[in-house]
């Protein structure tokens, strides 16, 4: 069985983003990494924090735990095997020079939206 690396982020869905990341950035000192027109990253002691205005309402309730993976589209296919249910097939979110973001949304057991990710350079 292929193993999970670490937490890489932690998301946290927000309704206006450009006031949540003043809230982040300037009450809680966090250091800002980079936004989307959607998104905006901090550094929280290694792990990043995203801020997300949700692209499915699945996704506006609850936080999400973003599970490290070295090849996205493997463990996805070990997972689904093993009768995790996947909301959708590994994506690219995002491009940050050279690296590329992947990422595909599963449920786990109790409903609980969280997701893989694995980045890579191109």
């Amino acid at each position: 069985m292929k193993t999970i690396q670490g937490i890489k982020q932690i998301g946290v869905p927000v309704k206006n983003l450009e006031r949540a990341t003043g809230f982040y950035q300037k009450k809680l000192g966090l250091p800002l990494l980079f936004t989307t027109d959607h998104m905006a990253f901090f550094d929280c002691g290694g792990v990043r924090l995203l801020l997300t205005l949700p692209e499915k309402e699945a996704y506006s309730h609850c936080s999400v735990l973003y599970f490290e993976v070295d090849d996205i589209h493997s463990h996805y296919e070990e997972m689904k095997g093993n009768g995790v249910h996947f909301a959708d097939e590994p994506h690219l979110v995002a491009k940050m020079g050279d690296v590329e973001s992947w990422m595909a949304f599963f449920e786990d057991s109790e409903g609980n939206t969280h997701a893989l990710v694995s980045e890579v350079e191109k």
